[in-house]
């Protein structure tokens, strides 16, 4: 059997199950930035799955201004172990740089999926529960997406009740990552 045929599945489950422990990480960084309400479940759910490694990591390395470095750290870390692995069974050379610039491009990626998936989860939410205050997640979502979503609708005309900054803010999402992943990554 081709080499392939057990590489592809390997890849594949590291791929995602890494990619939803950075996506934890990646939240527990986002709760600090829209300083979200630390008794709501989601939150506790974050900080229960990263307390221990970041934990460990506060030991050794202090925090700067208001940013959590542990959590930054341990971002850092699981992304580069999950490059590392996937280039190992794909049999990718790797170095330092690369290693690096690989790292960076999947972090960028990271917050723009987060930032992009949390716009549209909080567009659906709005059609389905409009007022739901037993939603756990909808201030939680409305607190991340509200810096992104509030310049965009200050400067969007009235559409008649009709709100398009959603929409706006994932297309921007979208060509900003176009634009910034390469130069990130080095595949131009």
């Amino acid at each position: 059997m081709p080499s392939a045929y057990f590489s592809t599945p390997l890849v594949f489950l590291i791929d995602v199950l890494f990619g939803l422990y950075l996506g934890i990480i990646a939240l527990r960084l986002v709760m600090q930035w829209a300083q979200w309400e630390y008794h709501n479940p989601l939150v506790q759910l974050i900080i229960r799955a990263t307390q221990i490694p970041v934990k460990f990591l506060r030991k050794y390395i202090p925090s700067f201004g208001r940013w959590d470095s542990a959590t930054i750290i341990l971002l850092i870390i699981v992304t580069l172990i999950k490059i590392s692995l996937l280039s190992l069974i794909q049999s990718i050379p790797l170095n330092l740089i690369l290693l690096l610039r690989w790292g960076l491009g999947d972090i960028f990626s990271l917050f723009i999926t987060l930032f992009s998936a949390s716009i549209l989860i909080q567009v659906i939410l709005s059609w389905i529960a409009p007022h739901n205050a037993n939603n756990p997640i909808t201030p939680l979502i409305s607190r991340m997406n509200s810096p992104i979503l509030r310049p965009i609708k200050r400067l969007l005309p009235s559409m008649g009740g009709l709100d398009l900054s959603p929409l706006i803010a994932i297309l921007g999402l979208q060509v900003l990552s176009m634009l910034v992943l390469p130069l990130l990554t080095g595949h131009y």
